[in-house]
C-alpha cells in the first residue's frame, strides 16, 4: 500500500475534542520539515540542472492534478510579481484546465496524454524543464507528461510523497518526500500538500536567486502592483542609498523597480 494511503495514526476523530484534533494535526505537520531535509541533496541537484537551462532561455513548467496542480499554479503565479520575471517563464498547468483550479474536473487526471497536449500549446523545447507534482506518484496525467517530456529532451523532475512510484521512474530528478500517513486517511491536501508547497518554494526561490533576481536578501525586481509593495520598495531604497523617504519613493515610481532606481542613483541619473 502507498504510504499516502495508509491508515492514520489517529482514530475515532469524530469523538475527539477540537483541541485534540488541532494538536494532532500540528504534531503530524511538525514531521514535514525533517522529511524534506533528507531530500535537500536531490533538490539541490535538480535546481543546478534547472538553472543551467533557464540561463540559456529555458522555461519551467509544473503539471499536476487537483491539489498538486493548484500548488504548481500558485508557485508559478507568484514568480512574476515577486521577481519581475515574464509571465511565461514559470508556467503551471492543471489537469482539466483552468476551470479545475476551483472545481474538480472528472477523470481529467486519468488522461495519460493530457499533460503533453497541454504543454504542446507552449511549443516546449529541450531547453525547458518539467516538474510533475503528484502526492501518489501514480497520477496518469503526470506520469504521461513526464514520459513524453523526457522523450522530447526536456529536463524532468517530480515531487511525490511515495517511494518507488511511476513518477519517480519517469523523472530524471525524483524528489520523494515521504511524510507518512495523513491525519485524515488519504487526505493528501494536508501533509503531502504542505510538503509539496515547501519544496516548490525551495525550487523557485533558489532558482530566482541563482538567476540574479535577489540582491542581498531583497526582491529588487518585484512588481509595484499595490501600495504595500511601493512602501516596501521605498524602504529598500532608503536603506540602500541612505536618502530620505520622499526622494526614494520618487525614484522608485520614476524607474519602476528597486534595482533600476538604485542603479540610476549610483550612476548619477536622478
Amino acid at each position: 500500500m502507498k504510504t499516502t494511503e495508509q491508515s492514520s495514526n489517529y482514530n475515532n476523530l469524530e469523538s475527539m475534542a477540537v483541541g485534540d484534533v488541532l494538536r494532532g494535526i500540528n504534531a503530524e505537520d511538525a514531521t514535514i520539515s525533517q522529511a524534506i531535509a533528507a531530500k535537500i541533496p536531490a533538490i539541490e541537484a535538480f535546481v543546478a540542472a534547472l538553472v543551467e537551462r533557464m540561463k540559456r532561455g529555458g522555461r519551467l513548467f509544473y503539471i499536476g492534478a487537483g491539489t498538486s496542480g493548484r500548488l504548481g499554479i500558485l508557485d508559478a503565479s507568484e514568480c512574476p510579481p515577486t521577481y519581475g520575471v515574464p509571465h511565461d517563464l514559470v508556467i503551471g498547468l492543471i489537469a482539466g484546465g483552468d476551470s479545475a483550479i476551483r472545481k474538480a474536473v472528472e477523470h481529467a487526471e486519468d488522461d495519460f496524454h493530457g499533460a503533453w497536449r497541454d504543454l504542446s500549446n507552449y511549443s516546449p523545447t529541450p531547453e525547458d524543464t518539467l516538474v510533475g507534482i503528484a502526492a501518489s506518484g501514480s497520477t496518469p496525467y503526470v506520469v504521461g507528461g513526464l514520459n513524453e517530456a523526457r522523450e522530447a529532451g526536456m529536463l524532468t523532475a517530480c515531487i511525490t510523497c511515495n517511494e518507488g512510484s511511476a513518477c519517480a521512474v519517469a523523472a530524471e530528478h525524483p524528489i520523494e518526500v515521504v511524510v507518512g500517513p495523513e491525519f485524515v486517511t488519504g487526505s493528501t491536501r494536508m501533509k503531502a500538500g504542505t510538503a509539496q508547497k515547501l519544496v516548490l518554494n525551495m525550487i523557485s526561490t533558489s532558482a530566482m536567486i541563482q538567476l540574479g533576481r535577489v540582491q542581498g536578501n531583497k526582491m529588487v525586481d518585484m512588481q509595484l502592483s499595490n501600495a504595500k509593495l511601493v512602501e516596501r520598495g521605498t524602504r529598500m531604497i532608503v536603506e540602500a542609498l541612505s536618502i530620505d523617504e520622499a526622494t526614494a519613493k520618487d525614484l522608485l515610481l520614476t524607474h519602476g523597480s528597486v534595482r533600476a532606481a538604485v542603479e540610476s542613483w549610483n550612476h548619477g541619473e536622478k
